[in-house]
């Protein structure tokens, strides 16, 4: 598990670092961050991380179009969603354009670990 690296994708500055703790301290390499769908695809594409952790809710590029335009040039794209907005069609549109799996705030740590294991190991 050691050295898998993460690219964490979310517009507010407290929920990256909080991803970033738990992440840190269960070994994962946090590669970038990104504070909208824009950066994370550019910062993808730079970086190739493992794993890309997506917020939807955020301005200039939603998480869903990042999604899409990620898997489009990387169809091997590893993509936990971590998201307010947990209703059902959006999960759904999430997981449909690529995302392996929807994890809705707020957390348990553990789930977001667990999310992780069972995607890149």
């Amino acid at each position: 598990m050691l050295g898998k690296r993460i690219l964490i994708t979310d517009d507010i500055a407290f929920m990256r670092m909080t991803l970033r703790n738990i992440l840190v301290k269960n070994g994962y390499e946090i590669a970038g961050e990104a504070e909208d769908g824009v950066q994370a695809v550019e910062q993808y594409m730079i970086i190739k991380p493992d794993l890309v952790t997506m917020d939807i809710t955020m301005p200039n590029m939603d998480g869903i179009t990042a999604i899409k335009k990620i898997m489009e040039k990387d169809p091997d794209a590893k993509i936990v969603v971590v998201s307010a907005m947990g209703q059902k069609a959006l999960v759904i549109e999430a997981l449909n354009s690529g995302a392996k799996d929807f994890i809705v705030k707020p957390f348990q740590p553990d789930r977001i670990v667990e999310a992780l294991q069972k995607v890149i190991g």
